[in-house]
């Protein structure tokens, strides 16, 4: 695992620190220093912003908006693309964001997975014929917004004058649900349907037809990532791949473990208030079962999510077509562990973090709430019928 911040030359370990910014000594259960890369996350914390009076709403958005801005003009979103041979360094980053907020990790997520979906599908020149050679200005903060509800979804036609094979010319209808980013990123990607099937396109929030829809996210719990519905009335788009590439490549599956590493971090946070109890008074010995059964589950999938890194370096184009079923895995362990987290660290510690700890029962409400981005029992049925399908479960002693 590396030991430096992405981008940055190696240099003598910094102080462990937990999302307060407070100093774990050496005697301190091992899962917070799991993957830990201490300028990353050092430097979020040194850039977040003052809490407000009431960090609800509008002013909660403002505060997490501003941060991943100062984050992103730091480069501290310069992530390596994954597939490219180091994805476990990408990974570890979303895992340190997610560890110090879930509401700036949604954006974060989101904005570097736009990075590599555009140096995928848009990043070769292949000519004017093929919306795939569309280069397209990757600068400002980006949002991905591939939510596909059963009813309504958008709709995406070629403009007047323009055909289904140019990447230019084409306008967005409709409403669009679980917009993270909603009223702060510059551009998004959008998924659309097309009359030839389900497609790309990237849009640039400040044209007057894209308007975050008000009241659309009244829950607490994530609200400072903005996730409200955008409505498109007539947006000029341009479209980013042909119909279908956005789900076939083999970088979809790499961005759904990103996702995971962001809920792995996010567990990690909640368990550093066992941490923070412990240096307060030793926990008795219920609280160190559930501690140890943390640690057991977050070192379990922090495994997994780099020995993913490495599948995903080894087959950066999924040849042996196992990406699909390397992620399904990753994140099923990951919500598990997550859920676990929330669990035992509430039974070890009682109401009080919850109560009294705004942080700590912000992040336990954040992170309930972006672990449900999996579709439980479903991605379950999906898992184990590829596995038994696939007939290389690693625990069946298939070679």
């Amino acid at each position: 695992m590396p030991g430096a911040a992405v981008g940055t030359p190696a240099q003598r370990p910094t102080p462990v620190q937990d999302s307060e910014g407070a100093a774990v000594g050496p005697g301190t259960v091992g899962l917070l220093r799991t993957g830990y890369t201490p300028a990353v996350r050092a430097a979020l914390l040194d850039l977040r912003p003052a809490d407000s009076a009431g960090p609800e709403g509008g002013e909660l958005i403002a505060r997490t908006s501003a941060w991943a801005r100062t984050a992103l003009l730091a480069g501290l979103l310069d992530l390596p693309l994954p597939g490219r041979g180091r994805t476990a360094a990408r990974f570890v980053a979303l895992a340190d964001v997610g560890s110090v907020d879930l509401d700036l990790a949604r954006l974060v997520e989101a904005h570097t997975d736009a990075r590599a979906i555009l140096a995928d599908l848009a990043d070769v020149t292949r000519g004017d014929s093929d919306p795939r050679g569309k280069r397209l200005d990757p600068s400002g903060l980006w949002g991905v917004w591939a939510a596909n509800p059963p009813v309504d979804p958008i709709t995406a036609e070629p403009a007047a004058g323009a055909g289904p094979l140019d990447a230019d010319g084409w306008v967005l209808r409709g409403t669009k649900p679980w917009c993270s980013g909603a009223g702060c990123v510059d551009k998004a990607l959008v998924t659309a349907q097309t009359a030839e099937g389900y497609r790309l396109f990237a849009i640039d929030m400040s044209h007057p037809a894209a308007s975050p829809v008000p009241g659309s996210w009244p829950a607490t719990a994530m609200s400072g990532s903005d996730s409200r519905s955008v409505r498109f009335d007539g947006v000029p788009a341009t479209a980013v791949g042909r119909p279908e590439d956005y789900l076939t490549r083999a970088g979809f599956w790499h961005g759904a473990v990103g996702v995971a590493a962001a809920w792995w971090g996010g567990a990690r946070g909640v368990a550093e208030a066992l941490h923070r109890a412990h240096r307060r008074r030793p926990l008795h010995a219920h609280a160190l079962a559930h501690a140890g059964a943390v640690d057991a589950a977050l070192s379990g999938t922090w495994s997994q999510l780099m020995a993913a890194a490495a599948a995903f370096d080894d087959d950066p184009n999924d040849k042996a077509e196992t990406a699909r079923l390397t992620a399904a895995r990753v994140r099923a362990s990951v919500e598990r562990a997550a859920s676990e987290t929330i669990e035992r660290t509430g039974r070890a510690l009682g109401a009080a973090p919850l109560a009294l700890d705004a942080q700590h029962g912000r992040r336990v409400a954040d992170l309930g709430l972006y672990l449900r981005q999996s579709h439980a029992e479903r991605d379950l049925e999906e898992l184990g019928r590829s596995a038994l399908d696939a007939g290389i479960a690693p625990w069946d002693g298939t070679p």
